[in-house]
């Protein structure tokens, strides 16, 4: 079952003295998170003033924090967005769907179950342990089709794979 809210960063400290707040993002990158109005923390609402990309980081103002010492306290905070404020291009899934979906071949012989997706340089990789352990680039020749609602993941394998 997809969850309605899903985590998305986590505020790793402060920035600058008028209560603005550091978020490592949890996602594509830190442009996907300015898109966002408002954010979830510890279930609470809260409204997103002013979101920028800073490097591999957001710099966000967020209401109600008007200063240091209320930004300090949100240190350490897991931030959730709602499922229904992201837009995804066609094709594409949120990771915490597919984590733990099954993985099949091309053929449909089952693998294994996806334990993991490793950020990678070139491209992430999943990580699909069954028999053995099998780390699959996640790239168009090698996976498929993430099918998020079926819980399935359609790869092709090639030799030494």
């Amino acid at each position: 079952m997809k969850k309605q809210f899903l985590e998305a960063g986590q505020i790793v400290n402060t920035h600058g003295v008028r209560g603005e707040v550091r978020i490592q993002p949890w996602a594509d990158g830190p442009d996907f998170l300015t898109r966002f109005r408002r954010f979830f923390i510890d279930g609470e609402e809260v409204k997103v003033r002013a979101c920028r990309a800073h490097k591999q980081m957001c710099i966000a103002s967020l209401a109600g924090v008007e200063d240091a010492t209320a930004a300090q306290a949100l240190k350490g905070k897991v931030l959730f967005i709602d499922r229904d404020d992201a837009h995804l291009p066609a094709g594409t899934v949120f990771l915490q769907d597919i984590i733990g979906a099954r993985v099949v071949d091309e053929s449909g012989r089952e693998l294994g179950v996806l334990t993991e997706v490793m950020p990678e340089p070139a491209a992430s990789v999943l990580v699909v342990k069954g028999e053995r352990e099998i780390l699959i680039p996640d790239v168009p020749a090698f996976v498929l089709e993430k099918d998020a609602d079926a819980g399935v993941v359609t790869v092709r394998l090639i030799d030494g794979m």
